[in-house]
């Protein structure tokens, strides 16, 4: 796996406005919700202010007035302020909780959609669990930071203005003397938070380390057990769990040393309030109330400020996750249809939509749907790593044939396959179906005409009956149970405790290997594709699950251009041509009786295979 996808979030030292703002338009559709919190965040930060003033107000009432004194007005401001904070915080949790949850919705759709789109080349590089987190656990922190964020820089602001401008409307002098003590927070705050950030980041990162060796162990303890390997992985757990304990000794110290030290500076702001005011104070020229008032604003400082900051930390450090998600969504495909293909395609959506006369035998640009030949036009290929794997490869197959690709791994037989489904594109050369070239048809409708059934074949979680219907949705019970009988699955099926609508379990855990290779091909001829690949789809079964599969294979063949990589050779006797592919390049060429008359490369490997086939069966008849 490559560096690139190993690394943990990392913390970007500057802050990339261009980057969040991209992310915050995404935002911009939902004014329902950002309006409101807007307005929220704002009035919250004036009753916080308000608060204070009207403190003022009463104590300097009552001081005037004594015991004479109405506290009706002030009790009325205090109840008035309430319920406008209740009231604005209720607001700012249902609309920061709405667009936490619609953005969140919208960034993974939008990823989910994008992974669709991508080509098999894209996921050759990228881990499973690279995507899975950029689906999840990035769109959700990415969405956070903005909705909350959102709140807390406009809350955060305003609610620094107000203190700001109290204290300088009230003192100016004062106010100068209590605001001195901003930069020095600002400053330590930016700090500390940087520091706690990164120790924060190391326990997460060695968190997840423990994790995987969890999950690792678990999986592999028998073969842990049989090399007696415990003493050395709990070597490497112990060190790996020394490692995260001394993140998490360092991240608690770095807490437990920056919040006292944020506490005695605002505490300094609010002595400087208490010693100038009192002096004030005690000459007239300051009343009670006001006094009052810096020292409730000078300890207030401490808040927003921090509040921002760790904004503003948590912005940086969530960055490199809005970088591989506007990565990920910023990836154009690298095998799309051409401008010119989506004109003849819109051309032709256009035309049914205007109720013209349309031919129920064309594809989706407009050209016929049926597909009776492709053909190999000097077909080079390498993948965008590695050696040349497929070199001036010429080849014709025509509708009804069966083309079996045999010969050593590594030869270019899956490549092959993964041409003809337009997974990957040549590098050289072209292929073309119908004397078209594939490029310039689209793309869903060929891999539509698909049905491919691999060496393992994957069942989605759910019954038997929606796993074979999952090709063709419109499919009729009838169908799915037709389909079923002609590649002769339905007798174990029926055989399940409550038959089509039995669970196969996570992947088809509940089914044998066999099993789930016959729902498999039931899927693909369900489907009715023109062109039909097996991929070693034999080679992990039973001998009586492949005679099952055998009977059913000219059922699934009749008609179609089909291609079969096969491990076992009595899988394709029966196939049209046999190709054995060494080295990107066809070296034998002909039936079974054909190559076999030959005893060349295919001979040798049938008769090998063949004499291990025989000497098995003796033994297990002996045994």
């Amino acid at each position: 796996m490559s560096s690139a996808f190993q690394q943990e979030d990392e913390f970007k030292a500057k802050l990339d406005t261009g980057l969040w703002w991209k992310l915050f338009q995404r935002a911009l559709h939902l004014k329902r919700f950002l309006v409101p919190l807007a307005i929220a965040a704002v009035a919250i930060a004036l009753c916080d202010a308000a608060f204070a003033h009207v403190t003022r107000w009463t104590i300097d009432g009552v001081l005037r007035d004594g015991a004479s004194a109405s506290l009706a007005p002030y009790l009325a401001g205090y109840a008035v302020i309430t319920i406008v904070l209740c009231v604005g915080v209720w607001v700012f949790i249902d609309c920061a909780g709405a667009i936490s949850n619609h953005l969140s919705h919208d960034i993974r759709a939008a990823s989910f959609d994008r992974l669709q789109e991508l080509e098999f080349a894209f996921y050759d590089t990228r881990p499973v669990g690279w995507l899975i987190t950029r689906l999840t656990s990035d769109c959700d922190r990415l969405a956070r930071v903005i909705a909350w964020g959102f709140l807390d820089i406009v809350w955060g602001l305003t609610y620094l203005t107000m203190i700001a401008a109290s204290l300088l409307v009230m003192n100016w002098r004062l106010g100068l003397i209590v605001i001195s003590v901003v930069p020095p927070l600002a400053l330590l705050s930016k700090y500390f938070q940087k520091k706690i950030l990164l120790s924060a980041r190391e326990i997460r990162k060695y968190n997840s380390q423990i994790t995987a060796s969890f999950n690792e162990s678990i999986q592999g303890v028998r073969t842990t057990k049989t090399l007696v390997r415990e003493a050395e992985n709990l070597r490497e757990f112990r060190t790996v769990s020394t490692q995260m304990f001394l993140a998490a000794v360092t991240n608690a110290k770095q807490s437990a040393i920056y919040y006292p030290l944020v506490m005695t500076i605002g505490s300094l702001g609010a002595g400087l309030a208490l010693w100038r005011g009192g002096l004030l104070t005690a000459s007239g020229e300051m009343s009670v109330g006001t006094l009052v008032a810096f020292i409730n604003f000078a300890g207030q400082f401490f808040f927003p400020i921090n509040q921002l900051a760790n904004k503003l930390t948590e912005m940086q450090g969530a960055q490199a996750a809005g970088e591989r998600v506007m990565g990920l969504l910023s990836t154009e495909p690298a095998i799309q249809d051409s401008p010119a293909v989506r004109q003849r395609v819109a051309e032709y959506e256009r035309l049914r939509a205007a109720g013209g006369a349309v031919d129920v035998g064309l594809a989706a640009d407009g050209r016929p749907a049926t597909l009776r030949t492709v053909e190999f036009r000097n077909v080079g290929f390498r993948y965008s790593t590695g050696p040349q794997v497929l070199q001036d490869f010429s080849l014709t197959v025509q509708a009804g044939e069966t083309i079996a690709l045999v010969g050593p791994s590594g030869g270019g037989k899956s490549t092959l396959v993964s041409l003809v489904c337009r997974f990957y594109e040549p590098t050289a050369g072209s292929i073309l179906v119908d004397g078209v070239d594939y490029r310039d048809r689209p793309l869903a409708w060929l891999q539509s005409q698909l049905g491919i059934v691999l060496q393992t074949p994957h069942l989605f979680k759910g019954t038997v009956r929606e796993n074979i219907r999952y090709g063709r949705l419109t499919a009729t019970d009838a169908e799915v149970e037709e389909a079923a009988r002609r590649v002769n699955a339905h007798g174990f099926i029926e055989a399940l405790e409550q038959g089509y609508d039995s669970q196969v379990g996570e992947g088809g855990n509940r089914l044998s290997t066999g099993q789930r290779q016959l729902i498999s091909f039931a899927r693909a001829l369900l489907a009715d594709p023109q062109i039909f690949v097996m991929d070693e789809a034999t080679s992990s079964i039973d001998t009586e699950t492949e005679q099952l599969i055998q009977k059913g294979l000219e059922t699934i063949f009749a008609g179609r251009i089909s291609f079969v990589i096969a491990h076992r050779l009595s899988t394709i006797r029966r196939a049209t041509r046999i190709l054995v592919i060494s080295q990107g390049r066809i070296e034998e060429a002909g039936t079974h009786e054909e190559l076999l008359r030959r005893r060349g490369h295919y001979y040798d490997l049938y008769t090998s295979q063949f004499r291990a086939e025989r000497e098995s069966s003796v033994l297990a008849g002996g045994a």
